[in-house]
Formats: structure tokens, C-alpha cells, sequence
């Protein structure tokens, strides 16, 4: 097993469309794990999702801004790339700009160019919020089974 450096977690991450698997704390400090799709921001660094401003892992966030989302390689020999960082959030009211790239961008690896477009609009709504993790740990790991 080889420990991958902080690019390499990215660009594992970055990989084929590998969903993210996000982690939150509950308000009684149960863990809440939930797939996402997800992107990197060049410019900054941060790791940006798209969700819905009424959900589970919405009211988690907007209470605990503490967050791990990590991807996986299923199959012979296994790796996993983690970041654990800070969310913070932005409405639609605020940025629809943003929202609307945003959530075209994250759905375009796990839908194609053709359909990034479609899913986009529909993601990009007003009932949506923008995510943007500040990465401040980054943990991965190549060949778990070697």
C-alpha cells in the first residue's frame, strides 16, 4: 500500500465518475453518509456540490460545517482518496450564476457533455444550494489489497 500525496487525492478523485460519499454529523452526533456528485473548483481548491437547501445534509451543515467526502476504486487492488475540510454554502438568491455553472460542471462527469446542460437546469433551481469544501486534510491510499 503506497499513501497518496495531496494532488493525488484530487486527481483520484477526479477520475471517471466516481460518486462521492459525504459525510455529516446529525444534531445528536449520529454520523450521516449520503452519495453525491461533485467537482473542483481550479481556482480555489475547493471541492463544490450541489444540494437541496431543504435536505438532511443540508440542516447538518448549516449547523455543523464540518464535513469528509471520500471515493473509492472497487476492484483489484482498491485505493480510496478522502478530503475532510469546511462547507460553506450559498443560495440561490445569492449566486444563481454560480449555482447554474456549478451544477452543470459536477453533473457533466457522471452524465457526459451531451446531457451536463440538461441536468444542470434542472439542478440549478431555487430550492438548491451551493457547496464549496475548503479541503484541510487530504488522505488516500493505492493498493489497499497489495
Amino acid at each position: 500500500m503506497r499513501s497518496m500525496t495531496p494532488d493525488e487525492v484530487v486527481q483520484f478523485m477526479r477520475e471517471g465518475s466516481r460518486t462521492g460519499k459525504l459525510a455529516v454529523t446529525r444534531k445528536d452526533g449520529s454520523p450521516h453518509v449520503v452519495p453525491i456528485w461533485f467537482d473542483f473548483d481550479d481556482d480555489t481548491g475547493d471541492l463544490v456540490f450541489v444540494m437541496g437547501k431543504g435536505s438532511l445534509k443540508a440542516r447538518c451543515i448549516t449547523r455543523d460545517p464540518r464535513v469528509s467526502i471520500c471515493v473509492d476504486l472497487m476492484e483489484m487492488p482498491y485505493a480510496f482518496a478522502r478530503i475532510d475540510g469546511e462547507a460553506t454554502t450559498t443560495s440561490y438568491a445569492e449566486d444563481p450564476d454560480a449555482i447554474r455553472h456549478w451544477a452543470t460542471q459536477s453533473c457533466r462527469r457522471f452524465v457526459g457533455d451531451e446531457r451536463a446542460r440538461e441536468f444542470g437546469a434542472r439542478n440549478a433551481d431555487p430550492e438548491e444550494l451551493l457547496v464549496r469544501v475548503r479541503p484541510n486534510r487530504y488522505v488516500g491510499a493505492f493498493g489497499v489489497a497489495d
